[in-house]
């Protein structure tokens, strides 16, 4: 396994984090505890959750089943960077949900019950709520730094100028701010590029991708799979959309010896601004197949080649679209 800082930080993660979205609904307990306790034996240090995963409102389903893995002892906790996050809707009444001071108050103390931890490494806000003042949302966050209870805080599908204004605001008050921020970033989605991107490089701001694999589609699609996700009617009309760039793509890789995934990840760790990609397996043979993407250098000019399958917005903003 091969580690990086967590943005400007001094905190060394697993350059693949393992997401726990499917613990739950798609991986049994036991199957989530073989999942969680292999990816330790392969060096896997950085866990992702969060309060609303299991789908199931107010009950953290997956929190639990982490929670209840780390009771099993054997130093589970102690080695593992866990991060989890805060926003989503939680209950019925009108302050459960969002990033007022309450909400965040009190969804801190319930994750770490559920996750059966004194502290939250990575507590990260899981979207933007521009009704909520910065001053408010990070007076609650210094409060539980400085309780201990949380480490670092860091944000998820923000925009480049919530990122700049939230870390503006943090330095107005002498706090870290922002660490991380979490985005949906693939070949198949490269938005983030023009602004996103540049931002977080410019403050320090470690980025953690998530669905790296754009929901399968660029795991290798191709071959007609029966069930799972890639089966879906609506996989199966993104694929009959964009089959002609599928099919380069997968030839591609196959020129290169290597599954379409390990590739994609490849790719996406070539950027020095990416920490770490979230994958999220449902079974064993996915987390392992994905060690393969850390081994694999993609030279210059397959890197172009790649560009020219899959093109992003053109570069970063303002030059992608202006002289």
């Amino acid at each position: 396994m091969q580690y990086a800082p967590l943005g400007r930080t001094g905190l060394l993660v697993s350059q693949l984090c393992l997401g726990t979205m499917n613990f739950g609904p798609h991986a049994t307990e036991a199957q989530s505890f073989a999942v969680m306790d292999k990816a330790l034996e392969l060096g896997v240090n950085f866990f992702d959750t969060a309060d609303v995963y299991g789908w199931k409102k107010g009950e953290g389903v997956t929190e639990q089943i982490i929670g209840k893995w780390f009771a099993q002892g054997g130093r589970r906790r102690e080695q593992v960077i866990l991060a989890t996050k805060v926003y989503g809707e939680m209950g019925n009444a009108k302050f459960d949900r969002g990033l007022s001071a309450v909400h965040i108050r009190r969804a801190a103390e319930e994750s770490l019950r559920r996750l059966q931890t004194d502290h939250i490494d990575l507590y990260q806000m899981h979207h933007v709520e521009r009704t909520t003042p910065w001053d408010e949302i990070w007076q609650a966050m210094e409060l539980l730094v400085a309780q201990g209870k949380v480490l670092y805080v860091g944000s998820s599908n923000f925009a480049a100028w919530d990122i700049a204004t939230a870390n503006q605001v943090a330095s107005r008050r002498h706090f870290l701010g922002l660490v991380s921020e979490q985005s949906k970033y693939s070949l198949a989605c490269r938005h983030i590029e023009l602004e996103v991107l540049p931002c977080c490089r410019h403050y320090g701001v470690g980025v953690i991708p998530w669905s790296p694999l754009d929901g399968g589609l660029l795991g290798g699609v191709l071959g007609g799979a029966k069930e799972g996700r890639r089966a879906a009617e609506g996989m199966q009309k993104r694929i009959a959309a964009i089959r002609p760039q599928l099919e380069k793509w997968e030839a591609l890789c196959a020129e290169l010896g290597e599954k379409p995934a390990d590739v994609a990840l490849a790719w996406m760790l070539a950027n020095p601004v990416i920490t770490s990609p979230i994958i999220g397996p449902r079974t064993m043979e996915q987390l392992t197949g994905a060690m393969r993407s850390l081994e694999i250098k993609l030279p210059a000019e397959t890197l172009q080649r790649i560009d020219a399958i899959w093109p992003g917005p053109g570069g970063e903003a303002p030059k992608a679209y202006a002289w």
